[in-house]
């Protein structure tokens, strides 16, 4: 692989984390419109499923008859996987309502260590060394990201309980996304993987919403957030990481896609005005750190 290409992944790859890092801050601000979670998350997937339906639409015209159409059976498995990604949205919305963006994402990226867990309780194979390492300073980043030992359990202000809650659920849902993502309807083009993962998504989405909308609908949202949301949520984001990964690989790609964590933090600190200590930047750096420790490729020396 040239260095051209890789350069390309990476660039692709950095600009797909970028906007999902971007996402949170944007909910944030909805909210302070008064725009319940509810209407936030069905106007993402509403937009976000016709953004990928065009795409699909441009893709299948454009190649005209050689798009592979997905199987009944891709299908079905596709929108089972998507379920996650609509509870991934869900629980990661509901945690930044209760809690800061900075600490949100930050819970959110305990998906390094859960993706270690449940690969060995599917494998029945233990982690490596270097995953373990891996997983240990994750834990220990996390703990100074979110000031753990500074935390006032008593700021009526701040709902650390339901925030933290919905927080390591979102990260548990988005674990499942990843895993399934990656083995579910690979022979299919990732336009159509998108959109029924979507479609599957929005079933999640819009029972939560059936059932947790006591007030009328605000449309509003779809003219003042809902484009901006499924932009940076469920077109984007996909499209530039889909295509930069096949040139990056995996573990190049996941180190890049880590930016997303500095990103979410940033946006929240210069837009929503979020304290952000300095304990709490070393621990961020520790989760990246982890992260690069994980996918890097120690070469063995052969002996001859």
């Amino acid at each position: 692989m040239s260095n051209n290409n890789i350069i390309k992944g990476v660039i692709l790859v950095a600009l797909g984390a970028t906007s999902y890092g971007m996402l949170a801050t944007f909910v944030k601000l909805a909210y302070k419109e008064e725009f319940t979670t509810a209407e936030v998350t069905s106007a993402q997937f509403i937009y976000g499923i016709i953004g990928v339906l065009i795409i699909n639409l441009i893709q299948r015209t454009k190649n005209k008859n050689k798009v592979i159409k997905a199987s009944s059976k891709n299908i079905l498995h596709l929108m089972l996987a998507g379920t996650s990604l609509g509870m991934t949205s869900v629980f990661y919305y509901l945690a930044v309502k209760y809690i800061p963006v900075s600490i949100g994402i930050v819970l959110l990226m305990q998906t390094v260590w859960m993706g270690v867990l449940l690969e060995w309780i599917l494998d029945k194979k233990a982690p490596s060394f270097q995953k373990i390492i891996s997983v240990i300073i994750v834990l220990i980043g996390t703990a100074l990201a979110i000031n753990i030992f500074k935390i006032d359990f008593n700021d009526t202000s701040i709902d650390w309980a339901s925030g933290i809650f919905w927080g390591i659920l979102a990260a548990a849902s988005f674990t499942t996304t990843m895993l399934t993502a990656n083995k579910v309807g690979l022979g299919i083009s990732s336009a159509q993987r998108s959109l029924y993962m979507l479609l599957g998504g929005a079933i999640i989405v819009f029972g939560f919403s059936l059932f947790t909308q006591s007030t009328p609908f605000n449309f509003e949202i779809f003219a003042k957030w809902g484009i901006v949301l499924a932009l940076f949520g469920t077109i984007i984001p996909p499209m530039l990481l889909n295509a930069g990964f096949p040139h990056t690989g995996i573990g190049l790609g996941s180190i890049v896609s880590s930016l997303e964590l500095p990103v979410s933090v940033m946006m929240a600190f210069f837009l929503l005005n979020e304290q952000v200590l300095f304990i709490q930047w070393i621990g961020i750096v520790l989760i990246i750190t982890a992260i690069v420790i994980m996918n890097i490729q120690f070469k063995k020396n052969k002996v001859n």
